[in-house]
């Protein structure tokens, strides 16, 4: 039995990057999966493996921007599985880049209600049923841009900012409800998004190499990690995986 046997768990942002590595990790360690992307035919690509392996996988084409899509979602998993255990707010997007007298209106408001709004979305479709059946685990993929403003990159600082506090809300809100919410800066991490920041030039970030990216498998192991009672201490933090004694934690040099 792996450590996370019998849990449930919802992944968003799944078909690729963190997500799809998230997904393989907690697969192995025995959970219950429910995938959901809005790329139903790359998400299927993550899934069927992990279900061939012996795994019990769902996918879902789901877009976290819409409350109906994730509270029907979440609707099946109960129906289903009878709660969720875990949820894991991976969705998220990096455009657009461009400073802020250029930018889209538009864009920018999609971007805060993927990255900022789909995430109070999973959070509000999942706690009353969290807490009703006496507890469960909520993560938020966040990131340093959460605390330091980008160049080019407004809207998803604003938006990872806005999850940083609502984790501490939700933190705040539910201590003695048995919720554990965790807020997880990855750092820059080998993925779809680093390419399109590569190919932007603007700020810092783009410079760097991709050899000196974080390979997927690190933040699936964080993931994994907070997932586990091991984690109950941390409750309510944001972590970093650049931290030098949270990758003590997790046994990686």
């Amino acid at each position: 039995m792996g450590r996370l046997t019998g849990k449930v768990i919802i992944v968003t942002g799944a078909s690729r990057g963190i997500g799809a590595a998230a997904a393989a990790a907690l697969a192995k360690e025995g959970a219950t999966l429910i995938l959901i992307a809005r790329d139903s035919n790359r998400l299927a690509e993550v899934a069927l493996p992990l279900a061939r392996a012996g795994g019990t996988v769902l996918s879902r084409g789901c877009d976290v921007s819409s409350y109906a899509s994730m509270r029907a979602l979440v609707a099946e998993t109960e129906d289903r599985f009878g709660h969720v255990d875990v949820l894991v707010n991976n969705a998220g997007v990096i455009e657009p880049i461009t400073s802020v007298a250029e930018s889209d209106p538009e864009a920018w408001a999609r971007n805060i209600q993927i990255n900022l709004t789909g995430a109070y979305y999973g959070i509000r479709a999942v706690l009353p049923g969290m807490i009703a059946a006496g507890g469960g685990t909520i993560i938020n993929v966040s990131s340093g841009a959460a605390i330091r403003p980008l160049e080019g990159w407004s809207a998803y600082c604003t938006g990872k900012a806005g999850v940083h506090m609502l984790t501490r809300a939700v933190a705040l809100e539910n201590i003695d409800k048995g919720i554990r919410i965790f807020g997880f800066q990855p750092g820059t991490t080998d993925t779809d998004m680093q390419v399109i920041i590569r190919a932007s030039g603007v700020n810092p970030i783009s410079q760097i190499p991709r050899e000196n990216l974080t390979p997927v498998a690190h933040p699936a192991a964080a993931i994994v990690y907070l997932c586990t009672p091991a984690a109950d201490d941390l409750n309510g933090q944001e972590l970093n995986l650049r931290d030098d004694t949270f990758r003590a934690r997790l046994d990686l040099s």
